[in-house]
């Protein structure tokens, strides 16, 4: 290797090792829902609960993070987004180890505080995954931004995956509230990675919050009907799916008698689905930034198609199929709008705008699962129908109203334009990538914070 090009191949090196670690963020916070979610029958039945009220400790974690989201989102601007990661996980997993004990030591009356356990990590999760996602968007630009994204949303969509596997075994080989104690056993080494393998590009210094708080308002201002038309895409997309979720996880207990692990089998496949295809699709938009608006747009065309499919054709093939055919929507929809957020707004307000994202989208998550619990009481095709017409209305909100054009910064258009004709967003020389957004000093050891300025 040439040696003068040594520095710059080991600074970016160590920028796919910080999103590594970054990574972990949104694995362990998706695992507060999907891991509960194939023991809530359970749960439900020893604490003689009804599916709406079950459904409860989805919303009492989601709702929590969505209120508190916007205030770790301005710590994160002001004082730097690892000093907020890092004790947000720790928070995420002292509230699982309260909902544990309450389950362990009370039993069928322990339900109220099992909720403020729930609480608890919904507050430690607001500090989680939404500051990542600004913090790796501070590390990326361009198409690189793009792929980071891509494979940062396929973290996620892992966690969906291995959740329900892990949630059932733990429920079926322990029992339902030891699901609760594994949050605290994740929390802690992901937390450790965060604050030991990252560390933060140079940001210049905080305005005060009269100033700060002004220039958030004037992006909303600017692009209020974009970012709203994205926030509601992504809303929209995590309340189907975990709607469907909780759906998928009663209807193969009740109606086929599939419990512990081969029902976390059959829960996996469409959240699997929805993970690879987040996966490719930030690859593949890598130098297609043209493409982020079409790609939302045909994730919502198959999303819509997979729920019509399972409401219309009453088989099991057409119901796993239609499923699996949903997950890649979503999956294809996630780093396009992921992208477009994270690029609507400069370094020192990021946070606060994926902050905002980030609560919508526990708003959906947190009302999704009780509103399809009281919809399976009207038949199992009314949930299917119902997921339609919602992103059907996503479908519009994207067509006419998100112009990705006016949404990205000129910072980051700046920083594109700044990498050369072969490295640019969309360019095309001779197999090179695109450089990230700042290479670190070569004697800057990893979890170091480069100073303000």
């Amino acid at each position: 290797m040439d040696q003068s090009n040594a520095p710059a191949a080991q600074a970016v090196t160590n920028l796919w090792l910080q999103l590594a670690a970054l990574c972990t963020v949104p694995l362990i916070m998706v695992l507060g829902n999907s891991m509960l979610i194939p023991v809530l029958p359970d749960m439900g039945r020893v604490m003689g609960l009804s599916k709406a009220t079950t459904g409860l400790a989805v919303t009492a974690f989601s709702l929590s993070a969505g209120i508190a989201i916007a205030v770790a989102g301005f710590l994160a601007d002001r004082y730097g987004r690892k000093l907020v990661v890092v004790p947000s996980l720790l928070v995420y997993g002292l509230g699982g180890i309260v909902s544990g004990l309450a389950g362990w030591r009370m039993g069928p009356n322990g339900f109220a505080v099992v909720m403020a356990g729930r609480v608890i990590q919904g507050i430690g999760a607001a500090g989680t995954a939404p500051v990542a996602m600004a913090f790796v968007g501070d590390l990326f630009r361009g198409g690189s931004r793009v792929t980071a994204l891509g494979i940062f949303e396929a973290s996620n969509g892992l966690g969906k995956v291995i959740s329900p596997i892990l949630g059932a075994l733990i429920g079926q080989v322990l029992v339902w509230w030891a699901v609760f104690f594994a949050y605290a056993v994740l929390a802690v080494p992901f937390a450790l990675a965060v604050w030991f393998l990252t560390r933060e590009p140079p940001r210049r210094k905080a305005p005060p919050a009269r100033e700060y708080f002004g220039q958030v308002l004037t992006i909303f201002r600017r692009k209020g009907v974009a970012l709203i038309a994205c926030f509601w895409a992504g809303t929209v997309a995590l309340f189907v799916l975990f709607g469907v979720l909780l759906f998928l996880s009663e209807h193969l207990e009740t109606v086929h008698g599939i419990d512990g692990v081969p029902k976390g089998v059959r829960i996996m496949w469409p959240v699997l689905a929805m993970s690879a295809t987040s996966f490719a699709a930030g690859l593949f938009l890598q130098r297609r930034g043209q493409l982020l608006k079409p790609a939302v747009v045909l994730g919502l065309a198959l999303a819509i198609a997979g729920t019509v499919l399972i409401a219309f054709v009453r088989a099991d093939w057409a119901f796993y199929a239609g499923l699996v055919v949903a997950g890649i929507g979503t999956g294809l929809q996630l780093p396009g709008l992921n992208n477009l957020i994270t690029s609507s707004a400069r370094t020192e307000q990021r946070a606060m705008i994926t902050s905002v994202y980030g609560a919508v989208r526990f708003i959906g998550v947190a009302f999704g699962p009780p509103l399809y619990g009281a919809l399976m009481r009207n038949g199992e095709a009314l949930p299917f129908w119902f997921s339609a017409g919602v992103l059907a209305t996503s479908l519009a909100a994207t067509l006419f109203l998100i112009r990705p054009e006016r949404l990205v910064e000129a910072e980051d258009e700046a920083g594109a334009e700044a990498q050369g004709p072969d490295r640019r967003e969309g360019g095309g020389g001779r197999g090179e990538v695109a450089i990230p957004a700042w290479e670190p000093p070569a004697n800057l050891p990893l979890g170091t914070r480069a100073p303000l300025h």
